[in-house]
């Protein structure tokens, strides 16, 4: 009695100009895969439905393909536990999720705090700490986790800007703003907060399509274009809530403290605020250099006409 032929379970996609072929099996050994005229060709000893056996199929195009094609064509990929192809997927789904989850806690920021003005106005500006304080500390303890991936090698983002922009704005929401509340009722908590999450609406869910390989050029212009413009002002306004603040720690002394004797000099925390000061306009020219490069790599520079 003839062996029965076992067929493991094939799934077909097509996106372009491109087709991709993804077969259920796991521990494939030995694949063996050709292509004749029309006819991809497999076999491989595998795991799948039928438990650990030779499977094979045949699968036929409705054209020839070319010889010179045959290069261009994605392999088959096949599914077993560790293989590159696994492990690029859970990453993407990492990341994926780890920017929705962001997106969509600056949308709620964004959301709220723009209602929140067209219905009370100015009067908006003075209470914004409080009504959606407890959602920004969530998305930028979060946020320290972009830095590690650009530490371990997770993104190619360049560790230094990531690490510049989580920090600085940690530095103002902890120690400017949540250890202060004479800063908390202050008309520039609205404009940090709010050009933050503007520029995250538009960051986010770019890098969300990227990572299932898309690309809205509408939002890829946005997202390169309104961060420049953005980042600047976002600057300035942290820039405004440090100055604001060193009357009010001098006036109450906190995180000042005076060195041991012999020196017994009093050291005010709002001398640290003016390297900080320093150091945020530094970290301005870096992070705006480096979107600028970004952008530039990604649009090209304009070709100069000659006259």
């Amino acid at each position: 009695m003839e062996n029965q032929v076992l067929t493991p379970h094939v799934y077909w996609a097509q996106r372009h100009r491109e087709l991709y072929l993804r077969v259920e099996l796991s521990d494939v050994q030995n694949p063996a895969i050709s292509i004749t005229e029309n006819v991809l060709h497999f076999k491989a000893q595998g795991h799948g439905a039928k438990g650990d056996n030779v499977y094979e199929f045949h699968l036929e195009f409705l054209d020839l393909v070319k010889p010179e094609e045959e290069e261009r064509l994605n392999k088959l990929r096949l599914e077993s536990q560790g293989s590159p192809e696994t492990l690029t997927s859970l990453k993407k789904g990492y990341l994926f999720m780890y920017n929705l989850v962001q997106f969509l806690g600056f949308s709620w920021i964004f959301v709220n705090m723009t209602v929140r003005f067209f219905i009370l106005g100015k009067e908006s500006f003075y209470d914004t700490f409080h009504t959606v304080a407890d959602m920004m500390y969530f998305c930028q303890m979060l946020a320290a986790v972009e830095s590690i991936n650009a530490a371990i090698g997770v993104t190619k983002t360049p560790v230094i800007p990531s690490l510049f922009q989580l920090l600085g704005r940690n530095f103002i929401l902890f120690i400017i703003f949540g250890t202060m509340e004479e800063m908390q009722n202050k008309a520039v908590v609205f404009f940090v907060f709010y050009i933050w999450s503007t520029a995250e609406i538009f960051r986010y869910p770019f890098y969300m399509l990227s990572c299932i390989d898309m690309d809205w050029k509408v939002l890829t212009w946005l997202r390169y274009t309104v961060c420049i413009l953005l980042y600047p002002m976002g600057c300035l306004a942290e820039a405004v809530s440090v100055i604001q603040s060193i009357p009010i720690f001098n006036e109450t002394g906190r995180f000042s403290f005076t060195l041991p004797y012999p020196v017994k000099i009093k050291v005010r925390f709002s001398f640290f605020l003016q390297i900080y000061l320093i150091l945020l306009f530094l970290g301005l020219y870096v992070n705006f250099r480096h979107l600028y490069k970004q952008r530039r790599r990604r649009f090209g520079q304009k070709k100069k006409k000659i006259h």
